[in-house]
């Protein structure tokens, strides 16, 4: 049961630079393993008495975390055809990152009873025929990755996944014995990329610390300068405009959100909008404006911003971000960029935005009220001098553990190619090809559809056999009434007759 799925890349049928797959595998559709229907989850209200629903938090990159979870207002019978069970596997249906929708993870173990909420997608395949962690393995692959992020929709700033999309997905299948092969082999060489990657990972937080610690240290002796962002304005805050996307490059130029880097805006990262540069001069960017991100789905990031660099080339920027265009007597860019990204700013920041839709928010009158420290020019300059000279070597620390970082990312993507692409371990002649295997676990699935077809029709007939009202009894063999005992009201003077058997 081959698929062309047209996808490109390693191990994508029907692509020029397709890698060809071993022999004895397969493409298949995920909708061609499965030994039961996908199914969305149930969105139920918390209730502190309620049956326990997982969380979409639950989803970790080495499984799901079945202590993620809340009490929904519901009954065990309503959440039985929610219940997870060991083998299952559970796909984000949205996600306001890309990156993060369509990701799934492995139930491997269920201590208590546990429903799947209307945020995931539930996948069921044999264990006997399909090798769970093959498919966690699988999943986080370029290939899956690269077909679920291009079928995925958005709205709102939410990126969604259907089921039919996941249905769709192409997989290359393996033999089951080469599966579990494979499965073993990625999790020793995963594990060891994982404790590498653990390592930075908390390299990084400690250098974030100390950036925020550098930050706290600098304007720790401002207090006396504190005020409103609003007393510094040089114009008030201003939201940016949404403006359609050009089919062409004759449009004017208007930022990505993804122009809001951690040092600067980079003015590279731009569309062209369909407006003209009339429509867009009242948003078009100078330097030393400061950019705020107006929404996102995860907190630490709503309200960051960056400076606007020198300006080589007029473009606008868009209605997800704020600009703060500050009184240059007043305020240093520099600095502005600074103490914005302080602990304190960032506090204030996070306590005031507001959330809808998995979406975090900041509005131009939180924004207007932050309080910050703002001394003279003379002590704006200082502040900035020391923070350079101390972050110098934090900054060059932290490039070279994100480089390291980006680095095992690439290896590990590397790792999931070669695997799925049939190099990872050897082929052994001897196994099922994976043709025969797709014929057994339809065979199975068309058995498994049959009884429960089957089991449907009995239990529908039982319950009309049930709901059926009982026939009343025949009536017994006696000679008909005659005429002169019915029931009709005799008129006026008219006598009764009895029968003969009474006469007698």
């Amino acid at each position: 049961m081959s698929v062309d799925s047209g996808e490109e890349g390693l191990g994508t049928p029907g692509s020029s630079g397709a890698t060809r797959l071993p022999a004895g595998w397969a493409w298949v559709k995920l909708a061609d393993i499965l030994i039961a229907p996908t199914s969305n989850g149930r969105s139920v209200r918390s209730d502190d008495d309620g049956f326990p629903v997982l969380r979409l938090t639950a989803l970790k990159d080495d499984g799901v975390d079945l202590r993620e979870y809340k009490l929904g207002d519901w009954t065990v019978e309503e959440a039985a055809p929610y219940l997870i069970r060991p083998g299952d596997f559970l796909v984000s249906r949205a996600s306001g990152s890309l990156s993060l929708v369509g990701r799934g993870a492995l139930v491997t173990s269920v201590m208590e009873p546990v429903a799947y909420p209307d945020t995931m997608i539930r996948i069921r395949t044999s264990p006997e025929h399909i090798e769970p962690r093959f498919l966690a393995h699988l999943w986080a692959s370029p290939t899956v990755r690269r077909q679920i992020e291009r079928s995925a929709r958005t709205g709102t700033g939410i990126n969604k996944v259907s089921q039919s999309a996941i249905r769709e997905v192409a997989l290359p299948l393996p033999p089951t014995a080469e599966q579990r092969r494979i499965a073993d082999a990625l999790d020793e060489r995963l594990a060891r990329l994982n404790q590498i990657e653990a390592r930075l990972g908390a390299a990084q937080l400690r250098l974030k610390s100390l950036h925020e610690e550098v930050l706290a240290t600098a304007f720790g002796t401002t207090e006396d300068s504190i005020a409103s962002l609003r007393d510094v304005l040089q114009e008030p805050l201003t939201n940016g405009k949404s403006v359609p996307t050009s089919e062409g490059d004759d449009g004017f130029p208007v930022l990505r959100l993804t122009a809001l880097t951690a040092s600067v805006v980079d003015l590279s990262q731009h569309k062209h909008g369909e407006w003209s540069a009339q429509d867009a001069k009242p948003f078009v960017v100078r330097e030393g404006d400061f950019l705020v991100c107006r929404g996102n789905g995860s907190l630490p990031l709503v309200g960051r911003g960056a400076l606007v660099p020198e300006v080589h080339a007029p473009v606008a920027f868009p209605d997800t971000m704020i600009r703060i265009r500050a009184d240059c007597e007043r305020v240093l860019p520099r600095y502005l960029h600074y103490v914005w990204a302080s602990p304190s700013a960032r506090k204030q920041i996070e306590r005031g935005a507001r959330t809808g839709t998995g979406i975090y928010k900041v509005n131009q009158k939180l924004l207007d009220e932050i309080q910050l420290p703002f001394p003279s020019l003379d002590v704006q300059r200082k502040i900035v001098d020391d923070i350079d000279r101390a972050l110098i070597h934090v900054g060059a620390c932290a490039t070279g553990v994100s480089d390291a970082l980006m680095h095992a990312t690439a290896l590990r993507h590397a790792l999931l190619s070669q695997a799925f692409a049939g190099h990872l371990v050897a082929q052994d002649p001897d196994d099922e090809p994976a043709e025969d295997l797709l014929k057994r676990i339809r065979a199975g699935r068309e058995a498994a559809d049959a009884e429960r077809k089957a089991a449907r029709r009995a239990a529908s007939q039982a319950k009309r056999k049930s709901q059926a009202k009982p026939k009343a009894p025949a009536p017994a063999d006696v000679p008909p009434p005659s005429a002169s005992t019915t029931d009709a009201p005799l008129s006026e003077g008219e006598q009764a007759t009895l029968s003969l058997e009474f006469n007698a």
